[in-house]
């Protein structure tokens, strides 16, 4: 099953595809700028009815070099299958296209990174036919951006660099620099960066400090996650009125109050709660 962390590690280089050229140094390769870049249908389907999709796929163009294929594959643990297929897309690629691809693995934990940083050789002992060499980026490899002034230059490699080193000690320090710098820049900006560092730390503990750092400033993130936020406030503080009031809440009453996340309805409940003399007062539908 596809996570939010696996579809916002390579969804990123789709929203902003320059940010492979900056990532090249931490990975020890230099690639040229690009010139022009297209978005690449995903899809490596054979005429026979098996399935096989990239995660994300670009095509650049470069003066120097000419174009090339980029294929960006998310990766949240150890899959030994996965080599073999890998081998597939570029192998694929190269012949569909006639371009050279390159296959970038992006990780949130270093056991992951380095297992997929070693060669995958195909073939029997005494002759490798094919030895496949991905590029991997990872907590080892990318920078921990700490300082907002920094996380403000690059604001793409700052999302890429919480949502990689999400399981990693420093990464309250990386959403604290982001969270500012994400303060100085255009909604229509900040607003998608901010929903895919939500979406990259999925259910780990650094999305509730992901969350609380939204939630210091509402009226800066109007995006769906801040509404969310706005409304588990809302929620609880319904919950504390009508405890307050001294009304016997049913497990399903708290759940139906605790899992509701339109404002409009959490505050009509909540005026209603206020002078109410029943809870089927609050909870009447119009």
């Amino acid at each position: 099953m596809v996570s939010s962390p696996h579809e916002a590690m390579h969804r990123v280089f789709q929203d902003h595809p320059g940010l492979f050229t900056r990532v090249g140094p931490a990975l020890g390769v230099d690639f040229p700028p690009y010139t022009s870049f297209d978005v690449m249908p995903t899809d490596l389907t054979e005429t026979q009815p098996l399935e096989r999709r990239v995660d994300t796929l670009l095509r650049f163009d470069t003066e120097r070099d000419g174009p090339f294929l980029l294929a960006v594959e998310a990766q949240g643990k150890k899959d030994p299958g996965k080599t073999a297929s890998w081998a597939y897309y570029l192998a694929y690629l190269h012949s569909k296209h006639r371009l050279p691809p390159v296959l970038l693995v992006v990780c949130q934990d270093r056991a992951t990174a380095e297992w997929a940083s070693r060669p995958f050789r195909i073939g029997p002992a005494p002759w490798t036919s094919l030895t496949l060499h991905p590029l991997v980026a990872g907590p080892h490899n990318l920078p921990a951006i700490t300082d907002p002034a920094e996380a403000a230059e690059d604001l793409a490699l700052a999302v890429l660099a919480a949502v990689t080193h999400a399981k990693e000690p420093d990464v309250g320090a990386i959403l604290k620099a982001l969270s500012a710098a994400l303060r100085d820049v255009p909604e229509d900006v900040a607003d998608p960066l901010a929903e895919l560092t939500a979406q990259g730390l999925g259910k780990l503990p650094a999305a509730d400090l992901w969350r609380t750092l939204m939630a210091v400033d509402l009226s800066f993130y109007k995006s769906p996650i801040s509404q969310e936020i706005r409304a588990e406030g809302e929620a609880r503080a319904l919950l504390v009125v009508l405890q307050a009031r001294g009304f016997q809440l049913p497990a399903a009453t708290e759940q139906k109050v605790s899992e509701c996340r339109d404002s409009r309805t959490l505050n009509q409940w909540l005026t209603r709660a206020a002078t109410a003399d029943s809870l089927d007062e609050v909870f009447h539908e119009d």
